[in-house]
């Protein structure tokens, strides 16, 4: 159930990975959600994942049991492309593109990841 201020999310992870470029490249910016020892980790099957939100609200309804006190966390782009991307391939994390409240969403290494963001900036330049 969401309410009025609750951004509700897509059910396809497609949809939600489109509109996480969409949003993510038009605001510049990547939200995290963190505490003091650092960000929210989910796991799949053969890799640990740090998730990622393309707005502060939809970050922080993640926010809540285990990962309560957590706060939404802005990276601008630019600091993405010159830290993170290195930094998460050097610590062997993938990342899970908008994930819904089951933590379902699509997985990509950082260089996949980096590559859609340019990708996406190339389109919103045209």
């Amino acid at each position: 159930m969401t309410s009025a201020n609750t951004p509700s999310i897509s059910r396809d992870p497609a949809e939600r990975f489109n509109l996480f470029f969409k949003t993510a490249v038009t605001h510049k910016t990547i939200w995290l959600l963190i505490d003091e020892h650092g960000s929210v980790m989910l796991n799949t099957e053969d890799e640990d994942c740090v998730p990622v939100w393309p707005t502060k609200e939809h970050a922080l309804q993640w926010a809540t049991g285990e990962w309560e006190g957590f706060t939404a966390e802005p990276i601008s782009i630019a600091k993405w492309k010159s830290r993170w991307t290195h930094g998460l391939e050097d610590d062997e994390l993938s990342l899970v593109v908008f994930p819904d409240q089951e933590g379902e969403g699509i997985v990509l290494f950082p260089d996949e990841f980096e590559m859609e963001l340019v990708k996406q900036e190339s389109k919103l330049k045209r």
